[in-house]
């Protein structure tokens, strides 16, 4: 789920600056963050405790953030502060949110 919340960060963000939706454009903005959440999983050990909210989720979402940022420049993008504003609120919107819903789905969800 959080690739694939990384890739909709990506998209909507080239979407909202009318920049191509190509999979080579989307994959040019969303692979330092999606870099960075893998980094964030095995950091965490993300496998053990995917939903998560604390630690896990957190350090995840600001690793992505943190680490995708510094992919970003070291690739010889940019990062202006508007952007690294909306980027951590999105994200930290997305990826704190879907663990934050599955917990809730699995607390008052269905019993088996």
């Amino acid at each position: 789920m959080d690739v694939l919340l990384v890739v909709v960060f990506a998209l909507s963000g080239r979407s909202s600056h009318h920049e191509s939706l190509s999979v080579g454009g989307v994959f040019t903005t969303a692979w330092p963050f999606l870099a960075a959440l893998v980094l964030g999983w095995l950091l965490t050990r993300n496998w053990q405790r995917p939903v998560s909210l604390w630690p896990a989720g957190v350090c995840i979402w600001l690793i992505t953030v943190a680490g995708g940022m510094a992919l970003r420049i070291l690739s010889g993008a940019t990062a202006e502060t508007p952007f690294v504003i909306v980027a951590t609120i999105v994200l930290g919107v997305f990826l704190l949110g879907q663990r934050l819903l599955a917990r809730l789905a699995r607390r008052y969800g269905p019993k088996r």
